[in-house]
């Protein structure tokens, strides 16, 4: 299988690293244009359109948040690219995801989700089968993980002594206000009930080290609740270092002849 990736930050390295590692390495790197001249400490070819890509990639994955994925996504997928993307927050806009969805159909491609800074979403998605009445989701992060999120108009976030409650709605509303924080959001959506029906709320807490995702859901087949605390990828404190092990999980259920 030949990979290419979007992105070059600390989850796109660690992506790389990892792909290294298991000896399958990357292909190629889809870059901005400023970027086709800078340092390239891993040696992996770079270009900047998708037009450029080598005939024989077999699958790209994005690494670079909503605005890469909004940018190349249906061109990657018209032509016939399977890609995984962790930008799940992005399929908020419902134009994005109908025009993904036509390109996909259009290349014969699919856009895979990965599971990014959650897990126990197949046990949500079978719920959804049986019928589910209600789904809610609760993100904890400590304040500087709300840094550059409306959450500093909301809340002081140096300031804070005790928890406080900056955003509280719908799925579609935590995604499109906070594009950088909300993937968890979107994939607990994606699952269940969908943007509009699935609650949020999201906190600054002092009191906390980690990042907390915490899902409830209710219906036909009973109910559950799970609680993920998460650790952050050592070179960036915003990324999730559960979000880039899921793209590899992704990567390698391609590759595995037996998958769950």
């Amino acid at each position: 299988m030949k990979i290419g990736i979007i992105g070059e930050g600390a989850i796109g390295r660690f992506v790389a690293e990892k792909l290294r590692a298991g000896g399958g390495g990357l292909h190629v790197s889809l870059v901005r244009a400023a970027r086709l001249s800078a340092p390239n400490e891993g040696g992996v070819a770079r270009v900047a359109s998708v037009a450029d890509l080598p005939g024989d990639i077999d699958l790209m994955v994005d690494c670079a948040g909503h605005a890469a994925l909004i940018e190349h996504g249906a061109a990657i997928l018209e032509r016939g690219i399977d890609l995984i993307t962790v930008s799940l927050g992005a399929l908020a806009d419902e134009r994005l995801e109908q025009s993904l969805t036509r390109a996909a159909q259009a290349g014969g491609a699919q856009l895979h989700l990965a599971s990014g800074a959650i897990g126990a979403l197949d046990c949500l998605q079978a719920a959804r089968v049986g019928g589910l009445n209600a789904v809610t989701y609760t993100g904890r992060k400590p304040p500087e993980g709300w840094l550059g999120s409306p959450a500093q108009a909301r809340v002081d976030l140096a300031g804070l002594k005790s928890a406080a409650t900056h955003f509280e709605g719908s799925a579609r509303q935590a995604a499109t206000d906070y594009p950088k924080n909300a993937n968890v959001a979107a994939a607990v959506a994606i699952a269940g009930l969908g943007f509009d029906r699935t609650k949020v709320t999201l906190i600054a807490d002092p009191d906390v080290t980690a990042n907390i995702h915490e899902i409830h859901a209710s219906g036909a087949f009973g109910s559950f609740s799970f609680r993920i605390e998460g650790k952050a990828l050592p070179d960036n404190p915003r990324s999730s270092a559960l979000a880039a092990m899921s793209i590899i999980s992704a990567i390698e259920r391609r590759r595995a002849a037996i998958t769950t």
